[in-house]
């Protein structure tokens, strides 16, 4: 297990909580408070929407940073199905996504799946994986997205 300066958030007593704080970290564009939820594990792992599987904070850390260098992420999780087992919780959701296209705001859907452990420092995130999902456009309909979303 490495050990990296985390910066001091309160005790996650719940996935819930640190799923929560997620989100807001990405609609805020908050680097360190989003890599202070990830759990000490070397082997934690993200994956965006087509892209590769990334492995280790470091790693992770680098592409947040390269995205919130484009801007926030209008990301609110919904339809969230959830299983705890013991000290491992798995959530898998819908990411809902305002994106900004040439035909103006869509709502775009992520499928995702974020895995959760407790640790001393309460509840941490140790995966994040994010799949392309729908589009709806201005009139109502779904369609694929080509766009990178996160």
């Amino acid at each position: 297990m490495a050990t990296r300066p985390v910066p001091l958030l309160p005790l996650l007593s719940t996935p819930d909580e640190c799923e929560a704080q997620f989100y807001e970290a990405l609609q805020q564009g908050d680097l360190e408070r989003l890599m202070a939820l990830w759990s000490d594990e070397d082997e934690v792992a993200c994956i965006h929407p087509g892209g590769l599987r990334l492995v280790g904070a470091a790693t992770i850390r680098a592409s947040f940073a390269e995205i919130f260098g484009q801007g926030v992420i209008d990301c609110r999780p919904a339809e969230v199905r959830r299983v705890v087992l013991d000290k491992v919780a798995v959530h898998t959701l819908t990411e809902q996504v305002k994106v900004v296209t040439p035909d103006g705001t869509q709502l775009g859907h992520v499928l995702a799946s974020n895995v959760y452990v407790h640790t001393p420092l309460g509840w941490r995130m140790v995966l994040h994986h994010a799949s392309p999902g729908m589009v709806h456009d201005a009139g109502g309909g779904l369609r694929e997205s080509g766009a990178t979303l996160h």
